[in-house]
């Protein structure tokens, strides 16, 4: 028997990878420095330095270096503060890349 699949809407772009959801407030990030405890300084493509938190249910799954390109979302009550929510691969992160998706301000390579 042959399970239902959902076909794509016709008018929406297929993707390969994550990007971040502008009307929730997501940005693109850089990973500047590891501070420890699972905290990251990241530097955000709204041209604001952040510290980034990883959340519990995601901290033995993500392993963050300096220089990863990464999906945030900043705190609404502390600005200065930001959740991160994926973390892109080189591979990725070259494919956004070169698909013109990444901010010019965020330098990845």
């Amino acid at each position: 028997m042959a399970k239902y699949r959902k076909r794509p809407d016709e008018g929406v772009p297929i993707t390969r990878v994550r990007r971040p959801w502008v009307n929730k407030g997501e940005l693109y990030a850089v990973a500047d420095q590891l501070l420890g405890a699972s905290r990251i300084r990241v530097m955000c493509e709204d041209g604001k330095s952040r510290m980034g938190r990883i959340p519990g249910k995601l901290k033995k799954r993500m392993w963050i270096r300096e220089g990863d390109l990464l999906i945030v979302k900043p705190w609404d009550f502390q600005d200065e503060k930001s959740d991160i929510l994926y973390r892109y691969t080189k591979t990725q992160s070259s494919y956004l890349k070169r698909r013109g998706w990444i901010p010019h301000n965020i330098d990845v390579f």
